[in-house]
């Protein structure tokens, strides 16, 4: 079954040459003296190739085609063969000499060319790669595409330019194509010619959004604002249904100080099905810190944030949210937040351990207690759960466990006299509480002790 699986294969390899050069060879014609002996092991040496190169045994396979072409080397696709198996084996230079034996027996063969191309590309011969691939474009306009990111590599800008330039024109605008023609425009530093090439396709093409987006983006980035403003604004008055240029305007209109505009323009970026949610959490972030200034639209930021169940965040934003009503004193609003954030991070310390802290503020101490506790099996080092657990634990009233939870804490402090103090104060009222005035007052002096030295 086997051997017949590699006789179609063998089949299909031949079917790719030209007739004439494996014609040469016919293994259907009658044996003259030795010559059906030679047929048979050339057979048997070149499917045995193909089975060692199919079980990745390249230098086997590597053997059994050099003994192919003692007995008869005529045929292009052994040295096709060859030269894959070589490239394999990392053996670049014999790679190279088999496949140009097999260009030199069939010039125009687009799979010979490829691997050799392939073998210069290896070794970064981009030289040789380019007089390759410059044979292989007339196959696949693929081709001319890698042509001009070969000359991107070598420092031929304006070669790898042109190249794209022929490329749009003859195929249309291309993804691919524009992110290598930014990388040349950045290596270059040529944000002009970025500039003056999307001015051009925005006055052949005004319907296109996505020009008028980068044009946007490349205005901002080179420090023209107001042409970056002006440009959202004509995008705005060809496409008034167009969301993604919202996501440039609200920034445009809060330095305008247009508010009404700038907030109007936020709610459509976080309304929008079309932009991603990490681009709507900037825009949230952007509307917290504008409103923590200009405290008369906080309406409009409750309307916003009753958005929230639509943005898939990180929870950054939501600890904006959150610390932005601590900084104002609503401190139960805050923690609406901060659980809000927790839940999307379940292993962030830094929003657990705030959690548990306003519960300690706002004297929720069966909470923050339950929190402390299931923090500390996450995060059995972090000193401050437990000295929370043992503040809540001697607020309700239990300090032999708030004795225990403190004494082991102490261990993990380094280098905090802050954090030190609060835990003797805290075993001083636990001890207190037990009626071991004398382990109490020990602990008081450690305070005093510790506090006359800040």
């Amino acid at each position: 079954m086997k051997k017949q699986l590699y006789i179609v294969f063998f089949v299909f390899v031949m079917l790719l040459i030209p007739q004439s050069n494996y014609a040469q060879i016919d293994f259907n014609k009658p044996a003259d003296d030795d010559l059906g002996d030679v047929s048979d092991a050339y057979q048997e040496h070149f499917f045995e190739a193909l089975k060692q190169k199919g079980i990745e045994n390249h230098q086997r396979a590597v053997e059994s085609l050099l003994k192919c072409i003692e007995i008869d080397g005529s045929d292009p696709v052994l040295y096709f063969e060859l030269g894959k198996n070589y490239n394999k084996l990392k053996n670049f230079g014999a790679a190279e000499d088999a496949l140009k034996k097999a260009i030199n027996k069939v010039p125009d063969n687009e799979w010979f060319l490829d691997e050799l191309y392939l073998t210069y590309m290896s070794q970064k011969e981009y030289n040789k790669a380019i007089k390759t691939v410059k044979q292989l474009v007339k196959y696949h306009p693929d081709y001319k595409e890698d042509l001009a990111n070969i000359y991107m590599q070598t420092g031929n800008f304006k070669e790898a330019l042109k190249i794209l330039d022929e490329l749009d024109a003859e195929l249309g605008l291309n993804k691919a194509r524009d992110i290598l023609r930014n990388r040349i425009y950045n290596a270059t530093g040529r944000k002009k010619d970025q500039i003056e090439n999307l001015e051009a396709r925005a006055d052949k093409n005004p319907e296109s959004e996505d020009t008028y987006l980068r044009l946007i983006f490349r205005y901002s980035e080179n420090n023209d604002k107001q042409k970056a403003f002006e440009t959202a604004k004509k995008l705005l008055e060809i496409n008034p249904k167009s969301e993604l240029v919202h996501l440039a305007l609200y920034k445009f209109y809060l330095d305008e100080g247009s508010a009404d505009k700038a907030i109007n323009s936020m709610k459509i970026a976080l309304e929008s099905s079309q932009i991603n949610p990490e681009s709507k959490i900037k825009v949230l972030s952007d509307f917290v810190k504008f409103v923590a200034k200009n405290q008369q639209y906080e309406t409009d930021l409750v309307d916003v944030t009753s958005m929230m169940s639509k943005i898939e965040s990180n929870g950054k934003t939501l600890v904006e949210l959150a610390q932005y009503y601590l900084l104002k004193g609503e401190k139960q609003k805050a923690l609406k937040f901060y659980e809000q954030a927790l839940a999307k991070e379940e292993e962030n310390f830094g929003i657990l351990r705030n959690i548990i802290l306003l519960h300690i503020d706002l004297e929720q101490f069966d909470k923050a207690e339950e929190r402390s506790d299931e923090g500390l099996e996450i995060f059995p080092s972090q000193p401050v759960l437990y000295l929370a657990n043992g503040v809540a634990l001697n607020y309700l009233n239990r300090p032999k466990e708030a004795i225990d939870s403190l004494e082991m804490g102490l261990d993990y402090i380094i280098e905090d006299n802050k954090m030190e103090i609060d835990f003797y104060k805290q075993l001083a009222k636990a001890y207190t509480a037990t009626n071991n005035l004398s382990k109490a007052q020990t602990f008081t002096d450690k305070a005093k002790k510790l506090e006359g030295v800040n």
